[in-house]
This record gives structure tokens, sequence and C-alpha cells, in this order.
């Protein structure tokens, strides 16, 4: 497995091509798919053969390898665990970008949302030249806020749901932006955080 960061626990790679069924399966739960966007709704096969899978391979070409999303797997056991993301948003600076997790229900409070987040962050402040990282998530989804916090994040801002969002059990209540610079990095780091 060519990893892409190996944390203490996780190793991270690139997605192949025979990986589909890996996506359908983690796409497929409604408690994953509840603060995304359809509020639960599984994505299909077909989108994620047709649409998912080319746009998650295209990334490591359109960005050297350097960002995309990555598969994420258990070191003790081989079991696929969820995915992960570090990429600029289109049209936005690439020292500015984005942190995004998704797991298997199954591998929820083991702290691998916190131990591969903050893989991918080290890896951008160390190897990449990233100046910030940003995530964002429902004001709902308290445990993907809980991470980004353990990860070093701060809270940035409320920001309004997006309409793709709509659905989602508690869109009323917008979502929340949290980010972490160099500085607040290296603070991290220095204290454990």
């Amino acid at each position: 497995m060519d990893a892409y960061v190996e944390t203490e626990r996780l190793t991270l790679r690139r997605f192949t091509p025979d990986d589909a069924d890996l996506l359908i399966e983690l796409d497929s739960d409604p408690a994953v798919m509840r603060y995304l966007p359809g509020g639960g709704e599984a994505t299909t096969a077909e989108e994620v053969r047709e649409l998912v899978l080319p746009y998650i391979l295209s990334g490591y070409e359109k960005w050297d390898g350097n960002f995309g999303l990555f598969a994420a797997y258990a070191k003790d056991s081989g079991d696929f665990v969820g995915w992960f993301h570090l990429r600029p948003e289109q049209g936005a600076p690439q020292d500015e970008v984005e942190l995004g997790y998704r797991l298997r229900q199954a591998e929820w409070g083991k702290g691998y949302a916190t131990e591969g987040g903050r893989g991918l962050v080290d890896k951008g402040f160390t190897d990449l030249d990233v100046r910030l990282v940003w995530a964002a998530t429902m004001t709902a989804n308290v445990a993907s806020q809980k991470v980004m916090e353990k990860i070093g994040m701060t809270l940035a801002e409320k920001i309004p749901t997006p309409p793709d969002m709509q659905m989602c059990k508690g869109a009323e209540r917008g979502g929340v932006l949290y980010q972490i610079d160099r500085e607040g990095w290296k603070a991290a780091v220095v204290t454990g955080g």
C-alpha cells in the first residue's frame, strides 16, 4: 500500500479505479450521510462509479499528487476506515486548504477522525507549504466540531447553511467554519494540542 500519510494507527493512500465499492458502501449509510448534501440520502452506485471516483482520481493529477481525497486503513486490521481530504477549494489559493473526513459508522468513537485529520494538517504545514487549513460543518454536527478542536482548529465564524444542505437535520441552525494557521499549528505542536 503506497502511503500518502501514515499515523500511529492509520495509513492514508490514494484511491484507485478499483475502489468504487468502498465509496458505495460508505455513502450508503444514512447516519454517515446525515450532515451532507441530501441529508442522509445515499450516493447511488452509478454516481460513485461515473462521477465521484473519476473526480477523486482527477484531483491527484490536478494537484500533482499533493492534495486530494485519500482512503484510510487501520494498520492493525487492514480494514477500510473511511476517507480524508486535504485540498484547495476551486479558485482559492493553493496555500488555503480544506480538511474533510468521512468515516464508516463502525469506526466512530475510536479517535480516527482526529488522528487522520491531524496527520493531514501536519503534512500540509510541514511538506506542502500550506498557510491555512479550514474545515466546515453543520452547527448540529457537534462530534465533527470536537474533532476540529482536538486537531487544534478554532472557530472562525458561523456560516449560513449552503443551499445543497437545506435537507439536513438542523439546517436551520446554519454551519460553522473552523481554521488553523501555521502559527496556531506550531503552538499546538509545542503544547501537544
